[in-house]
This record gives structure tokens, sequence and C-alpha cells, in this order.
């Protein structure tokens, strides 16, 4: 994928907008149903792997994957519980031309880890909570954490190296402050570092530690994940007296970042000692 920033509609509506002609370069006029809540990218990737696509979750419920050369969707996935709403989505597992999987969370606290290899659902589960955005530690690798933020005050950490049949993948949990988890961001010069958002308007910094072995055996012989641990780095820091609702790691500045609100406006900020 090019850098240029793929834009979803209330209409329903999926683009790739061109910033130096001001238009959109590619769009798909009815792509959902409804809102599009979230859109994400895989292409374009440090070690110089992925495809030309973007993945939308809507109001609709359905999950679509799009190639940018056409306006057909290369697959769309319904939810599994009609009527709920598809709230974020995420691509990982992208380490090469083959491999990627997508990350879908839902209104209902439903989660679902697709593989677009073999065009099946891998794994789901429900973490009982209204998932707001979910992202993997790194798209560009072999699946390793995968982040899940939600309502009620409620962050998932899920170890994706380790799949057990019966109970799933292994997954630490915390919960930040008393509202709404809006994302979990990881730092990209250390993937153990991430930022959490919240509806209060703070932003908190977690540390996930590995567990000395990462998968242990069950009563039955059969490796079961082991998690990891959250350490708070920070007390929360007020920015806003709105949600925070993006934000963005600088890729080569350590510490720099931006965040967007409710109240319509973007801060630029940086944290030391990282």
């Amino acid at each position: 994928m090019s850098p240029l920033p793929a834009l979803g509609g209330f209409d329903g509506s999926v683009s790739i907008f061109d910033v130096e002609k001001s238009s959109p370069s590619w769009v798909v006029p009815k792509a959902h149903g409804g809102l599009v809540n979230a859109i994400d990218g895989c292409g374009g990737n440090s070690v110089g792997v992925g495809t030309r696509e973007l993945v939308s979750g809507a109001r609709d419920g359905n999950v679509a994957v799009w190639d940018s050369r056409t306006i057909q969707p290369v697959v769309t996935i319904e939810p599994k519980t009609q009527g709920s709403d598809c709230w974020t989505v995420a691509f990982g597992n992208n380490f090469n031309a083959e491999e990627r999987s997508v990350v879908a969370g839902y209104d209902n606290g439903d989660l679902r880890l697709i593989d677009l290899r073999t065009m099946s659902v891998r794994w789901e589960t429900n973490v009982q909570n209204g998932v707001c955005h979910v992202s993997f530690d790194r798209k560009d690798i072999e699946m390793n954490k995968l982040s899940v933020s939600c309502l009620n005050s409620q962050l998932c950490v899920f170890d994706l190296r380790t799949f057990n049949e019966n109970s799933g993948y292994a997954s630490a949990k915390e919960s930040v402050g008393k509202s709404t988890v809006w994302g979990c961001h990881y730092l990209p010069q250390d993937r153990e570092v991430f930022a959490t958002t919240s509806g209060n308007g703070d932003i908190q910094l977690f540390r996930y530690s590995y567990p000395m072995n990462r998968s242990a055996q069950d009563s039955r012989g059969d490796l079961v994940g082991v998690a990891g641990t959250l350490e708070s780095l920070t007390h929360a820091d007020y920015f806003s007296q709105q949600p925070i609702i993006d934000f963005d790691w600088h890729k080569d500045k350590k510490g720099l970042f931006a965040f967007a609100t409710f109240d319509q406006s973007v801060q630029v900020a940086i944290c030391s000692g990282l």
C-alpha cells in the first residue's frame, strides 16, 4: 500500500484519498450498508511484504477485505451474532507474501481472528464487553501479541504464540481507570511498551513482561499458553476533558505522539525516559 490515507464514510463508502490531488484515487460508494467504523491496511511494511489490501468493519456487522485495484471485495465476513456491529479491525501476521490475518471486534464483545490465507475463522471468543480497538504489537511479524481495548475499563493482551483447542490463547487483563478504553498503541521502538487512551481524556503507559516460559503442558499433555504480566509505568495523565479516540506514535522520534479527541482537536506531545 502507498502511504495515502484510507477513509470510511457515514454512507458506507470506502476510499483512498490522494492528498496531492485533494480527491479520492479509489472509491467504493456502497462498500457497506451503514457507517464504516474502522479501516486498516497491511502493505508497505518495512520488511517489503504486504498486499495492496484494506480491511473495513461497519455498522452492518460485516468485515470486508478490499484490493485497491478493483471495487469488488476480496472477501466479506458476516458477524457471528446477527445484528452485531463491527467496531474495530486490524491486519496482522503479515510476515511473508502468503500469510496475513485480520482480527475484528464487535459491540457485543465478540472477537474473531480470521486467516485470510485459508479464508477461515482461526479463533473466536467473547471478552464480555464491547470491543473498541484491536492492535497487534507488530503487523509484519508472525503473530505475537494482540491488545483488545473495551468498554468498562477493560484491557486484554493475548499471547498469540501458543494456541490450545480448549482454552484458546492465554491473556493478561487489566482494569484501566474508570471509563472506556478507546485504544492501545504499541511504541514502535519497544513493542513491550504501549499507551492506552480513555474516555475521560487520560493516557497511561504500560509494559508487558513475558513469563519465563511462554507455554506449558496441561493435564492432558497439550501445550497451553502462559500469559505475561502488565505493569503500569505512569499514573493517568489527563490531556483532555473529552475521550481520546485516536493516537499515533512517531516512527522515528521515540516518545513523540499525536492524538485526537471528541472535541475535534488534535494535539502533539512527547513522553521522555522511554
